[in-house]
């Protein structure tokens, strides 16, 4: 069981940490490898893959050493409400993250589109009409068809809110110190997460081969695929958390009042939620 409340008093403070520096590698790696694949880098596959191994080997460590602190009976209230904190400001990060790709569909959409079929254009591009999605006005896009709501996207949304209903009702068993049924409904969760990126990368599937839909189809195949996939490697990550949550709780980790680690994966699980609400709108419908 947990061993907080030995430390209720005292503010505990680890000893320098090499995960931080290791993960930003192992980001860096996977996002030149990501930019490499798609501009047709034959080695950018096998790098991406070892970006993505060493980064889950690095969470690994770093998960296991903040789980043996806090067993071990280092964590108090104080380091508790540092977590909190720390865990709102990185929620903060991520939806200032979210907020720049939105926020650049939408200047495209509403500002830059309006512009080039504007009168001051007509001299370059006589033909050009400010219809959504568009090739662009200079010819050089190819065609390619567009992702409506319908099905994937629609049962992906109703997956992301199923898990958002199975996931608090996890968080509540566990407050109640209702160990195997938080076990099982957070499996659940876990379970709607993965099938949620299998859709996801089906229609990914779908709009590469039969759509013609890639991330070089001009600003809405770039922003649909940044949208979309960074926040399926949110779900990703999301999910492998809430698999760390699991087995803590199968393990017996938590007591009904201390369980801060699978609270803080909740969070982070409902702002998924919650940014795909967005994009489904957005991206999908308008």
């Amino acid at each position: 069981m947990s061993g907080q409340h030995q430390a209720a008093s005292r503010y505990f403070v680890p000893a320098p940490s090499r995960y931080p520096v290791l993960a930003s590698v192992g980001l860096l790696v996977i996002l030149a490898s990501a930019a490499g694949w798609v501009n047709g880098l034959s080695f950018a596959p096998w790098t991406f893959t070892v970006g993505m191994l060493g980064l889950l080997l690095v969470l690994r460590g770093w998960f296991a050493d903040a789980i043996g602190e806090s067993e071990g009976g280092h964590y108090g209230r104080n380091v508790d409400v540092s977590y909190r904190w720390s865990m709102s400001w990185f929620i903060f990060s991520e939806v200032m993250f979210f907020a720049a790709f939105f926020g650049a569909l939408f200047y495209a959409r509403n500002f830059a589109l309006p512009q080039l079929a504007g009168l001051d254009a007509k001299l370059l591009w006589p033909d050009f009409t400010a219809v959504w999605p568009t090739l662009g006005p200079a010819g050089v896009v190819d065609k390619f068809g567009t992702m409506g709501p319908w099905p994937i996207p629609t049962l992906n949304t109703a997956l992301l809110l199923s898990s958002g209903v199975t996931i608090t009702i996890a968080h509540h068993a566990l407050r109640a110190n209702q160990r195997a049924r938080a076990a099982f409904w957070l499996f659940l969760t876990i379970c709607l997460g993965v099938t949620f990126l299998g859709f996801q990368g089906f229609e990914y599937f779908h709009a590469y081969h039969e759509l013609n839909m890639k991330l070089t189809s001009g600003i809405y195949g770039s922003t649909f695929f940044l949208l979309t996939g960074f926040h399926g490697f949110h779900v990703m990550m999301g999910t492998v958390m809430l698999s760390v949550m699991l087995i803590r709780i199968l393990k017996g980790h938590f007591t009904p009042e201390h369980h801060f680690g699978f609270e803080g994966a909740a969070w982070y699980w409902h702002f998924v939620d919650v940014v795909w609400l967005g994009l489904y709108v957005v991206v999908y419908w308008l």
